[in-house]
């Protein structure tokens, strides 16, 4: 009998939470430059749910991601939801496109608090929430980046 390898293994959607402040830079890294048309946000205020379907760079494909840069359709998901509000977001116009740059929480009556999605241009999000409850979920396989580009930060 041989051991496991690294190698053997399939490759499986993400499908990842977050329920603390110490799980969502995990999440954060993840949707870092996502991309998603701004009719792709929904908030159930009977459900008290808020989703984007993001078109999420595949960061955690490590140095694979240089020869063949991939994205993949995902559900972000907070639960738990009392209010959405946004800035910077031209909701009226269907071919917005926003990119997301990274997701914080802030407490502010714990463990209610608030989710900031902030967006590339000065947008934000933000989420207000009865305690953090964040899921994301790929929800479509990968496919290569239509830029084939890997997204660049300056420093």
């Amino acid at each position: 009998m041989t051991d496991a390898r690294f190698e053997d293994g399939r490759e499986a959607p993400l499908n990842l939470g977050a329920l603390d402040a110490e799980d969502l830079p995990v999440l954060s890294a993840l949707t870092q430059d996502a991309v998603f048309p701004a009719t792709e946000m929904r908030w159930d205020r009977a459900a008290r749910r808020f989703a984007l379907l993001l078109n999420r760079f595949r960061w955690e494909e490590g140095p694979a991601r240089a020869a063949s840069p991939e994205r993949v359709q995902s559900m972000l998901v907070f639960e738990g939801v009392t209010g959405v509000a946004s800035n910077g977001i031209d909701r009226a116009d269907p071919d917005t496109v926003l990119s997301l740059l990274s997701l914080t929480f802030e407490q502010t009556d714990p463990p209610a608090g608030y989710v900031l999605l902030t967006l590339a241009g000065d947008g934000a999000i933000r989420i207000s929430v009865e305690a953090l409850e964040v899921n994301l979920k790929d929800v479509t396989k990968p496919y290569i980046a239509p830029s084939k580009k890997t997204p660049e930060h300056p420093e």
